[in-house]
């Protein structure tokens, strides 16, 4: 409908504002009389704690507070939340490992928090956290997940003496087994998937603020969802969700890592009531490294059963899955709920999985980008890749044979997932012939005559997106006429502002300049569930979609009564009401405008133009797509070079281009950091974080990776009024198994199969050396 709606490439409103330094993180909100919180961290992975004194602490210049664990224990605050359960083998509920805000007795990690100070400065609750006299009884720790549930690994929970907090099954175990034992060929891999950190640009920020006056609490967060950790600390503060206001400004990268509620959250808003001032408290970078939620960390051991025709008959899998010392609120979600992307984009008829959830001296692990579907399809993509290497056959040939076909869509998959749509043919045809793919060879020996090592990445990406649970809209128009969308998703960088602008331009034929967007404070947002999940436009438009159709029929009763004709007689087209096989028209901001003039209107028609919407869909999407990549690896210094990347990507419907693009380039860098510099390593001696800062820490640069070609192959879904699938993880999904199936394919003939994550010059080097030397 509208000039600016779906489909066009629109630059994004929120930009100038932002490139400008106009925007409003959360650091930038500051207030009257406020003071600083430091929080004093364990240095120790393992151990009791004998003692604390804080009395020279207390007394320090500038010192407003010392809270403890035994302070926390008098106020007798709930546990926090876990919202995603699993059982343990006997069918028993898991142990939930209960975490304080402050710990008293026993410390399980190193950053455990065992003291918030608060100060007039920063500075001056800083250094008066080293005053504090902590004594600890050291134990012996354990960092990996394989090493936790060997019969001697020491108990990191006397509750829980094996270390096993849950275990998980999917799929037919059976079936598999018997499908294995008929098979002509299985195929066996076991590899470390490693365990990584979010790193967004704006760190963990938390400010609260009492009302006494109101007996209410006002937090003020970096978050994915107000509404959410409204929520959250209403369970563990014990009081009604009326009695909190969450606020998020804009929001600095997130990733999945801000979803959870944190300590600090509800450590400032116990301080401020203590207090009576506004307390204020933001993660430094090492702090941020130690106590953001991690994730990944799993050792996976993986089988493909296949015919005489390299037709996938099962595939069977087991992941051990590193969980830290205690449970975020998600934890248990990223390596339990996306099981089902391991049947990948094909007819594999059976399917089994099983996960242990093991408890180590490390910091909890929580949804990252892909949460769970990275993973997935590294599976499937690894054991593919190695299954063409062992029968001969080229890698994609063997995904041809095994390619879902589109005439069996919808389709059951062997584990789960049941597919609305997808021409996966399509892609993968697309995709080799963008990738030249038929040529490689050729580039592969031009590369070697230069002394490199050239390879060719291929690997599909399908995630489950878009999950069934409701979204927010609300549409407000004001006397002037101006429009104001209200939604219960929160944007981290991925352009809703102008996303929700086209939409409304689509829908309302409206220009972006007459449109507002509200979000992030859940006195504003009558309800929401926030941004993750690549949910965002299918859901929160779906439910602005619904919205602008009860506008519509609103606004036809008043247009009807303006143009004296009967509503029935009444079309909205391209922004303006007009009676049906006529020029008579008026625009829907002079119908706005007449819905606040009421001595106008008839007593029939209700004054106001506001409308209101909640989402559902009823079944999720499923975002899919085809990678190609080619490296080349010099094997005098280990450096890898990322030469092309091309994907073909169903995404459904495509709001904006630009936007795709920028969400599908993201995604496919941080897959790709975490495949070639990506690491957080715990000493396994003594459970200290080694890569505490960004000089261990090593993030991917511009110069690590090359132009990326995006190519939309969209099907559009019907599981929603706009056909969006989703693309906020599309990249990183499909981009991990992409870039090591380049790497290994680029060493192979070395007699190499397998190459850790990640992928460092020091180890290609050592992998290349070890086998020139053998």
């Amino acid at each position: 409908m509208g000039e600016f709606g779906i489909g066009q490439p629109v630059p994004r409103t929120e930009d100038p504002r932002l490139l400008q330094g106009r925007g409003q993180y959360g650091d930038d909100f500051k207030f009257v009389d406020e003071c600083f919180g430091y929080i004093l961290r364990s240095p120790h992975s393992n151990a009791k704690v004998i003692s604390i004194n804080t009395e020279v602490a207390l007394n320090a210049p500038g010192i407003l507070l010392v809270l403890t664990g035994d302070d926390w224990k008098t106020a007798s605050f709930a546990p926090f939340p876990i919202a995603v359960q699993r059982e343990q083998r006997d069918g028993s509920a898991m142990f939930t490992a209960p975490r304080s805000a402050l710990s008293s007795d026993r410390v399980r990690m190193v950053g455990d928090e065992i003291a918030f100070i608060v100060g007039e400065t920063y500075a001056q609750a800083k250094e008066a956290a080293e005053l504090i006299a902590v004594k600890y009884e050291i134990l012996p720790s354990i960092t990996s997940a394989a090493a936790a549930i060997e019969p001697d690994a020491p108990a990191i929970w006397e509750e829980c003496p094996n270390n096993e907090c849950f275990f998980f099954e999917l799929g037919n175990k059976e079936k598999v087994k018997e499908a294995a034992e008929k098979a002509h060929h299985v195929t066996k891999i076991d590899y470390y998937i490693n365990r990584i950190s979010a790193n967004p640009m704006e760190p963990r920020v938390s400010i609260g603020i009492y009302a006494e006056k109101f007996d209410r609490y006002t937090l003020y967060t970096s978050t994915q969802s107000v509404h959410g950790i409204r929520d959250h600390v209403s369970s563990v503060l014990q009081i009604p969700p009326s009695k909190i206001r969450v606020i998020a400004g804009d929001v600095g990268g997130a990733f999945g890592m801000k979803g959870d509620i944190y300590h600090d959250q509800i450590l400032v808003l116990w301080a401020s009531k203590l207090l009576g001032r506004p307390v204020r408290w933001v993660a430094d970078r090492t702090e941020s490294l130690m106590s953001d939620n991690h994730a990944r960390d799993n050792h996976v051991t993986a089988e493909l059963a296949l015919d005489k025709n390299a037709k996938f008959l099962a595939f069977k899998v087991h992941t051990i899955a590193n969980l830290g010392a205690y449970l975020g609120s998600m934890t248990p979600h990223s390596m339990t709920n996306n099981l089902g992307g391991l049947a990948g984009v094909y007819t594999t008829p059976h399917i089994y999985t099983s996960v242990s959830g093991v408890f180590t001296n490390t910091n909890w692990v929580g949804p990252y980008r892909g949460a769970g579907r990275p993973e997935a399809s590294l599976a499937i993509e690894k054991a593919i890749d190695r299954a063409a290497n062992e029968l001969g056959i080229d890698r994609v040939e063997i995904r041809k044979r095994n390619l879902i076909p589109v005439k069996s869509m919808p389709y059951q998959t062997g584990l789960i997932f049941n597919y609305d749509s997808g021409d996966f043919p399509n892609l993968l045809n697309k995709a080799a012939e963008f990738a030249n793919y038929a040529s490689f060879e050729t580039r592969r020996n031009q590369a070697r005559q230069r002394g490199k090592l050239r390879g060719i990445g291929i690997a599909f990406a399908i995630e489950q997106s878009a999950a069934p649970i409701e979204e927010f809209a609300e549409i407000r128009f004001d006397p002037s006429g101006h429009c104001t969308i209200v939604m219960g998703t929160l944007a981290q960088g991925q352009g809703h502002e102008i996303t929700f602008k086209q939409l409304i331009n689509e829908m309302l034929g409206i220009e972006l300049k007459n449109i507002t967007l509200l979000q992030g404070d859940t006195d504003i947002v009558a309800h929401g569930r926030g941004t993750f999940g690549s949910r965002s436009a299918g859901n929160g438009g779906g439910a602005l979609r619904l919205a602008s159709d009860r506008i519509i029929e609103r606004g036809k009763k008043i247009a009807g009564h303006l143009l004296e004709a009967a509503e029935a007689d009444i079309k909205f087209q391209n922004g303006r009401f007009l009676i049906d096989g006529t020029d008579q028209s008026v625009s829907i901001e002079d119908v706005a405008k007449t819905a606040y003039l009421p001595l106008t209107l008839p007593l029939e028609i209700e004054p106001t133009l506001v409308a209101s919407a909640a989402f559902k869909p009823s079944a999720p999407t499923f975002p899919n797509g085809c990678h190609f990549c080619e490296v080349e690896v010099d094997p005098e210094t280990g450096v890898t070079d990322i030469k092309t990347y091309i994907v073909i990507d169903d995404v459904g419907t495509v709001i904006n281009p630009m936007l795709l693009e920028g969400q599908i380039h993201g995604g496919i860098s941080q897959g790709l950091g975490q495949a070639i510099c990506e690491d957080l390593n715990y000493d396994p001696e003594n459970g200290q974080l080694i890569s505490a800062s960004f000089l261990d820490y090593c993030m991917p640069r511009a110069d690590n990776m090359c132009s990326i070609k995006v190519i939309p192959a969209s099907v559009p879904s019907p599981t929603n009024p706009l056909g969006i699938k989703g693309a906020g993880e599309a990249g990183c999904v499909g981009a991990l198994p992409c870039i090591q199936s380049a790497l290994i394919d680029a060493l192979r003939h070395l007699g190499i199969n397998d190459i850790p994550m990640p992928a460092t010059p020091f180890k290609l080097w050592n992998l290349i050396s070890q086998n020139h030397k053998n």
